[in-house]
């Protein structure tokens, strides 16, 4: 008797309810041989809590339909697993979804013939250490840790340092620090570069750094940011990660954040390169303006 094959379907639960697409993908998915589960609870776990599966430790795969947010709320569910997620972006941009919502049947057909390959994500490590305590808190991020002032009303000065040596120090709204997978998403709306998600690296972006030198700044794979609360802040801190998992800091608060030695793994269904990817979903001017510019020329020349 072949073995059963375990897939698990994440999605938000207004989609759940009020639309047929999951339905449609479930009865699909059951078709060609697989028991289904439906994970539709978006809520947020607390910062720093202990990891907890909530599905089949046999799951083949997880499909999540949603946007990029869903996607995140996957990667909660299987990280330390080597279960992969794959994305059909039922949200906006779903810059980590691999098909649109029209492609729902190719998609399943490709997942039911095993037809993908894996891509292997940067997960940060993070690493809390609050005043007084013996141990630090324990957090990850597969998009980015971002480390923001508590207080609208004021700036968070912080410290920073790479490898343990002092860099900057300066009072800012905060400080994104990003995998390459999150480098498209807050960190790029920052200012932040683009960094290829085959490139084992971190980046540093600083928010509205009251400082001359605010620069980004990409580090290796071995090497960690530290981000120190000064005891004398304007404002206490306030940790995020992957926009979900949160928690105040207070002053003389320190974060570490390094490369993880885990990574998440995106099931990848189309050979498409990740600058295809780039190009499609921001809608890059791939011409310029000069070309633009010859081109009405030409066309205005033969119309004459």
């Amino acid at each position: 008797m072949p073995r059963q094959r375990n897939a698990v379907v994440v999605t938000h639960r207004q989609l759940a309810t009020t639309g047929t697409e999951v339905k449609e993908v479930v009865e699909q998915l059951k078709a060609v041989g697989f028991d289904v589960t439906i994970v539709d609870n978006l809520e947020a776990p607390p910062f720093a809590a202990s990891e907890v599966q909530t599905f089949n430790p046999d799951t083949e795969i997880v499909i999540v339909l949603g946007g990029d947010g869903t996607i995140l709320r996957a990667a909660e569910l299987v990280k330390g697993t080597d279960v992969p997620i794959v994305g059909i972006n039922m949200g906006h941009v779903g810059f980590l979804a691999e098909f649109e919502s029209f492609q729902t049947q190719d998609a399943i057909a490709k997942i039911a013939a095993r037809d993908y390959s894996i891509d292997e994500r940067v997960i940060a490590w993070v690493d809390v250490w609050v005043p007084g305590a013996t141990e630090p808190m324990h957090d990850w991020a597969l998009n980015d840790v971002t480390l923001e002032r508590a207080d609208r009303g004021k700036m968070v000065e912080l410290s920073i340092s790479v490898d343990d040596v002092e860099m900057s120090s300066f009072g800012c709204d905060g400080v994104i620090v990003s995998t390459p997978t999150g480098s498209t998403a807050y960190a790029f709306s920052a200012g932040g570069p683009i960094i290829w998600p085959n490139v084992d690296a971190l980046q540093l972006v600083p928010l509205a750094a009251h400082a001359l030198f605010s620069r980004p700044l990409v580090i290796g794979s071995k090497s960690s940011f530290t981000l120190d609360i000064s005891e004398d802040s304007s404002s206490e801190g306030w940790i995020c990660c992957d926009g979900r998992r949160q928690r105040a800091l207070p002053r003389g608060s320190r974060v570490v954040v390094r490369q993880s030695p885990n990574s998440l793994r995106l099931a990848r269904l189309v050979g498409v390169p990740f600058t295809s990817r780039l190009v499609g979903k921001f809608d890059l001017p791939v011409m310029g303006w000069r070309e633009s510019g010859k081109n009405r020329g030409s066309k205005e020349g033969k119309g004459r």
